[in-house]
């Protein structure tokens, strides 16, 4: 009796922590066919978790990065996703997705699901990447050319980082209420390194404004539409 009461116990146990592990999905890890059809509806996020050097070589539609490998950036632009929408996870062979999307239903993420094989599989598969389309860097000499004359918000960001695609409404609706009164300049997180370096600005996304060519304010990651208008207007 009590051999058959420990083996229940024991049963149940597993039972119980298998359930907290899965957070209540059915399984984590889904084929390429499987990882397709959720794709092709539009109420789910996606995420690539490799490098952005790997991302820029090839990548899912409408994914935004960020790199498992990378903790502190993992967890800065993952906060920004929104927990109660189901999310798409993968990498190059399902590994580092596959412990991203443990660590994300751990962090409250009602619905993840990890590419199994990765982007090998899917191109195993039969099926394609996008491709980052070859786009000349701004030169130092030009962005400097920009930011001579009035007021100046230089936007450093990207269209695969969560925190930049967040702060993309408030920065129209800036140009909208504030027309005229500031020039945007954009410096593609991805692309333009140069001029990254040369205003030093190594998070995204990074905000820094400017008047007649001298900087008087900056910040990153998300920054509030009325905070960037006072900036502005002083």
């Amino acid at each position: 009796m009590k051999n058959f009461l420990l083996k229940f116990c024991c049963f149940f146990m597993w039972v119980l922590l298998f359930a907290c592990e899965s957070n209540g999905q059915e399984k984590l890890s889904i084929s390429v066919t499987e990882f397709e059809v959720k794709l092709n509806t539009e109420n789910y996020q996606i995420l690539d978790v490799r490098t952005a050097g790997e991302f820029k070589a090839g990548y899912l539609k409408g994914a935004l990065q960020a790199d498992w490998l990378n903790k502190k950036e993992f967890e800065e632009r993952t906060r920004h996703l929104n927990p109660e929408k189901s999310l798409l996870v993968y990498c190059a062979s399902g590994v580092r997705s596959e412990q991203a999307a443990k660590w994300l239903l751990k962090k409250g993420f009602k619905e993840v699901y990890n590419l199994k094989g990765g982007t090998a599989a899917w191109q195993v598969s039969g099926k394609k990447l996008e491709a980052s389309q070859t786009v000349a860097q701004l030169s130092v000499n030009d962005f400097e050319k920009k930011i001579q004359s009035g007021i100046v918000l230089v936007d450093v960001g990207a269209e695969w980082c969560p925190p930049c695609k967040k702060m993309e409404p408030v920065i129209h609706q800036l140009e909208t209420e504030l027309a005229a009164k500031f020039k945007l300049v954009k410096v593609d997180g991805g692309n333009d390194i140069e001029v990254m370096k040369h205003i030093k600005a190594d998070a995204l996304p990074t905000f820094v404004i400017y008047k007649n060519g001298k900087e008087v304010w900056r910040d990153f990651g998300i920054v509030s539409k009325d905070v960037l208008r006072s900036k502005l207007t002083q």
